[in-house]
């Protein structure tokens, strides 16, 4: 990755992070950026495998909606196993 584009991913994370952290509470901002990125991956997985498609018209939208949807999936599992 160039570093834009990891600029890029580290503001989609934290924003998506942020976003679900209003779902499902938490806080900081590592922690937010944590969950968002790992929540992106998880998203892309899961959004397909529901036959879900998201079209804001915007890619960065897009990003930010499937991953916060994978950041509140993500922090739900993880609060269901401990």
């Amino acid at each position: 990755m160039q570093g834009q584009s990891l600029i890029v991913a580290a503001i989609i994370g934290i924003v998506a992070g942020w976003l679900a952290s209003f779902v499902v509470g938490g806080g900081g901002l590592i922690k937010y950026l944590i969950w968002g990125v790992i929540g992106s991956y998880v998203g892309a997985f899961l959004i397909p495998m529901t036959g879900i498609t998201i079209e804001t018209g915007f890619p960065v939208v897009n990003a930010i909606i499937v991953s916060t949807i994978g950041a509140i999936v993500l922090v739900l599992v993880a609060r269901l196993i401990t």
